[in-house]
């Protein structure tokens, strides 16, 4: 039996590079299936046409702009990615499992590229309040130590703009991502993303499942 419009949940995950993102959201879904639960899986920046369009230029190691400028570009593709896909299918009924939102930005752009300057999270906060309707109603954080996920991420393809960062930068984002978890406990949810797929899998599950 699928789920109705008011049980339809709106799941982030998030974490630095390798934690398993994709693994841990594939594993999800297919519990989420063997369950009878409708769903639409996304991803940020990305998930809409128009959206996936600026994620070429966001990822894309040649693309040369300013932390200003790719902040309103995550922005820009977050605010058709909510109108265009989350929002229809939450108000449908299903749930949004979408791999990164708003605590990528804070974490990557806020401390990432700002190193938690109170001005940059001034406008990310504003762009959040003015463009963003509704926030995830859980959040997985996989946490992984940095060393190891930048390893896994290293056995992948080619680095995107992201991935060519220093470790410097991965230190700064990991604490966005600590800081922010420890100031919203209610949604942010810590996963330990050491252990094999299925020990992480059912480590996701249980939180799922307190709060579903």
């Amino acid at each position: 039996m699928l789920q109705t419009v008011n049980q339809a949940k709106f799941v982030s995950f998030e974490g630095t590079e390798g934690v398993g993102k994709t693994t841990a959201i594939e594993g999800l879904c297919q519990r989420l299936e063997a369950e009878g639960i409708d769903y639409v899986r996304t991803r940020e920046p990305g998930g809409s046409p128009f959206a996936e369009q600026l994620r070429v230029l966001l990822l894309d190691p040649c693309t040369d702009i300013t932390d200003d400028t790719e902040l309103l570009l995550m922005f820009a593709a977050r605010s058709d990615h909510l109108a265009q896909v989350i929002l229809p299918a939450l108000t449908a009924g299903k749930w949004v499992i979408c791999d990164r939102f708003i605590d990528s930005t804070v974490a990557y752009q806020g401390y990432g590229r700002a190193s938690g300057d109170p001005e940059m999270r001034h406008k990310i906060d504003t762009l959040i309040a003015q463009f963003v309707p509704r926030l995830p109603d859980i959040t997985l954080w996989l946490d992984l130590p940095i060393e190891e996920g930048m390893q896994r991420a290293g056995k992948r393809s080619a680095a995107d703009r992201f991935e060519q960062q220093q470790m410097a930068f991965f230190e700064r984002v990991y604490q966005g991502f600590n800081e922010q978890y420890l100031a919203q406990p209610q949604r942010i949810h810590r996963i330990d993303a050491r252990g094999d797929a299925t020990t992480v899998a059912q480590r996701i599950w249980q939180v799922i499942n307190e709060h579903r």
